[in-house]
């Protein structure tokens, strides 16, 4: 199959009139110019499926769900958006519960539909919980998390740990080793035990300034993610969890490192209404999702391609930068080489961003 395009991101560079060849889902060739007979032209931009490494659930299902096929509208709907590898994130539950969810998700991460499991609890600090349960909250030891990375056979690709926790630096090191990616959330910690964490192996950071301090004095975790280029910053771009005035300062200083994500909970694709994390009551009123206890923030309802759409018009990223931040820097967090750029021998994961309609569409191959 030739797609013709009026322009694409090639890496760091956005180039004019160009075509990609793709067999067998794969990118075969790359060449500047028109071909002579294309399967398909797109007037709009070409750029990499988005990857969103954080998002719990959308069209009005979470991948906690007990249905195979409310899991599978999680997936279809985030790829209908243009996302096209996602991490089922899991929040606090019971062990067992948690087990039991990771079960359900093994098949959908061996057939590749998933990129992986992500436990943003239970290993979280009580006093910056968010939407979690506190009193589910736990401090992590090495034989629990033996016990979940055996059951998950591969699966669990991802978890966030709060690192000023008992034995968080510890865990985070045998976690490492086990090659699974550690970020530091949810954190009531500072600059201190930011270095802890990340000196033990810790890469990612978890919805940068959400569920942590906001300070950026010098002993706070803010100043040490900031000025730490190992890390990482997960960035929730809606305008609620980051004042897009806030973000536009973030993404000057440290875009480099930044990775978009959805934070995405069942509304996410869906409408209004009453909904749950977890088992918590959650209200979504004009698009915001908010604890119906306290009226916190409580996951997105966008998926990553608002946040790339948001990037570009609310904050004046540069669309090769938005495209990084969306596709490549994903990528390198979780350790994936096959996706996250158009190049030879990639997945041919393309969309096309129209940006006069503000708009990014799938490609079908």
């Amino acid at each position: 199959m030739i797609i013709q395009a009026r322009s694409g991101v090639l890496g760091n560079k956005l180039t004019d009139d160009l075509w990609v060849e793709v067999t067998q889902g794969r990118i075969s060739n790359i060449a500047q110019g028109f071909h002579v007979a294309p399967d398909t032209v797109i007037e709009g931009t070409l750029i990499p499926g988005f990857i969103d490494i954080h998002a719990h659930g959308g069209g009005g299902s979470y991948f906690s769900a007990h249905s195979t096929g409310e899991i599978e509208k999680v997936i279809a709907t985030h790829r209908s958006f243009g996302t096209t590898g996602i991490m089922a994130s899991l929040v606090t539950e019971s062990i067992e519960d948690l087990k039991n969810q990771i079960l359900r998700l093994i098949p959908f991460f061996v057939r590749g539909e998933i990129l992986g499991i992500h436990l943003e609890g239970p290993y979280l600090s009580h006093a910056r919980c968010g939407a979690h349960k506190p009193s589910l909250l736990l401090e992590p030891k090495i034989d629990q998390l033996e016990e979940l990375i055996t059951l998950g056979k591969g699966a669990i690709q991802m978890i966030t740990v709060a690192p000023e926790l008992n034995g968080a630096s510890e865990a985070i090191k045998f976690l490492v080793k086990k090659g699974i990616k550690v970020a530091i959330g949810h954190t009531d910690g500072n600059y201190s035990d930011a270095a802890a964490g990340t000196n033990s192996g810790a890469t990612i950071v978890t919805h940068f300034l959400n569920a942590m301090s906001k300070e950026r004095d010098e002993k706070s975790i803010a100043n040490f993610v900031l000025n730490d280029e190992r890390l990482l910053v997960e960035l929730i771009l809606d305008g609620h969890h980051v004042p897009f005035e806030t973000a536009s300062e973030i993404l000057n200083t440290i875009g480099s490192k930044v990775i978009l994500i959805s934070d995405a909970m069942a509304a996410a694709g869906s409408t209004d209404g009453e909904y749950v994390i977890g088992k918590l009551p959650v209200q979504v009123r004009d698009g915001v999702a908010r604890l119906a206890s306290n009226s916190k923030l409580a996951g997105s309802t966008i998926t990553v391609s608002q946040s790339f759409i948001n990037a570009i018009n609310e904050c004046g990223i540069s669309l090769v930068h938005a495209v990084r931040m969306a596709t490549t820097n994903p990528a390198q967090a979780l350790g994936i080489t096959d996706r996250g750029a158009i190049r030879v021998g990639m997945r041919a994961d393309l969309l096309e961003y129209q940006p006069n309609e503000k708009k990014v569409s799938l490609i079908n191959l």
